[in-house]
């Protein structure tokens, strides 16, 4: 689809609130840079979880659905919290992960604080998914967490 076409798909801008612009944005990006080879650039991934979950004034935890060419099945805001903490239950991704067929996964959550750095209970987390998930064949690709900043714990060699 040329750029040009599915330009015209999206709102204006005037009319739309805050949120209803990162929306946008996160999803201009999708259409740009996911497709295809979808989840393979970091960067682009960064951009997008920014737009999606950057603007949250509360913990956010979601899961990002791939089929097995790492396409987006679906992007799901899974679990809510508060300003600093948000439960997440190992039992509900892996329904989620089964009922949507995916074949890998990655991770995001948003720290409202702006500090992007894992804290233990981020890594003993991700862990417990990962072991949970690797028993149904499931991958986990990444997990990222949305400051002011955006990191991989991949990147940082924590996955």
């Amino acid at each position: 689809m040329k750029s040009t076409e599915h330009s015209t798909s999206y709102p204006k801008i005037k009319n739309l609130s805050e949120h209803q612009v990162l929306e946008q944005a996160a999803k201009i990006i999708a259409d740009k840079y996911l497709r295809g080879n979808v989840f393979t650039s970091p960067q682009a991934t960064k951009e997008y979880l920014t737009y999606k979950l950057g603007n949250y004034d509360r913990e956010v935890f979601a899961v990002l659905l791939l089929d097995n060419q790492n396409r987006l099945i679906e992007f799901h805001e899974l679990f809510f919290g508060t300003i600093d903490a948000a439960s997440v239950y190992p039992r509900e991704v892996v329904k989620l992960a089964l009922r949507e067929n995916a074949a890998a996964v990655i991770f995001a959550h948003n720290h409202p604080s702006g500090i992007s750095e894992p804290s233990q209970a981020d890594k003993q987390i991700t862990s417990r998914l990962k072991d949970a998930l690797s028993l149904i064949d499931i991958r986990v690709l990444d997990h990222f967490i949305v400051g002011e900043t955006c990191i991989s714990f991949a990147e940082k060699g924590l996955i």
